[in-house]
């Protein structure tokens, strides 16, 4: 049946949109889970559209269940009463509705895949603490925030992170007889997010 068929490709059509409007927060899940920190960044240019591919995905979501709830046509109801397809079922398009949904929402929960970055640090001098801020391109999400948090943590000497994707940044607390400023704008770096200035703050 036509309409059915329509219905299927709306159904595609909202989970590709839903799926690429996350992509870019979906991506630092996956290259942790991959090991390889390089990818975090590869489809954070998608962010500028997201606002739009949230819509087309509320949009055609929407257009699918009014096509699927409207009364059927006179014809239609001399038709033979045949079961639909699971496929072609409100459960399938209910399934597919809160999947988009869960993609959608996924920046909001991104960080929960992300494990404790926190260390016992010991400093034997506290001379030896420095703070330093970075100025970083490209984050977009709290998954964002995750990717250069746990990138970081791996060095020695570590003692905080605070990295906020809404500022564009990162404050970096460290023993500076451990490890030093390039040494974090490496691991910044080597997620896919640039550095674009980094300073010693006053203590």
């Amino acid at each position: 049946m036509k309409t059915d068929k329509q219905i299927k490709s709306l159904m595609g059509a909202g989970v590709l949109s839903a799926v690429a409007a996350s992509l870019c927060c979906i991506t630092p899940v996956l290259a942790l889970i991959a090991g390889s920190s390089g990818i975090a960044s590869a489809f954070s240019w998608l962010e500028p559209v997201r606002p739009y591919l949230i819509g087309i995905t509320a949009l055609v979501l929407g257009f699918a269940w009014y096509q699927k709830l409207k009364p059927q046509k006179e014809e239609d109801c001399c038709a033979p009463n045949e079961k639909p397809k699971f496929i072609q079922s409100k459960t399938f398009l209910s399934i597919v509705t809160a999947f988009a949904i869960l993609m959608l929402a996924f920046p909001y929960y991104s960080k929960i895949f992300f494990p404790s970055s926190e260390k016992q640090i010991i400093v034997i001098d506290k001379s030896n603490i420095q703070i330093a801020e970075f100025t970083i391109r490209g984050m977009n999400c709290e998954g964002c925030e995750e990717e250069v948090k746990h990138e970081v943590s791996k060095l020695n000497g570590i003692i905080k992170a605070d990295v906020s994707y809404k500022n564009g940044n990162a404050q970096i607390q460290f023993d500076n007889s451990k490890t030093d400023i390039a040494e974090i704008e490496k691991a910044i770096n080597s997620t896919g997010y640039t550095v674009t200035k980094s300073e010693i703050k006053n203590k």
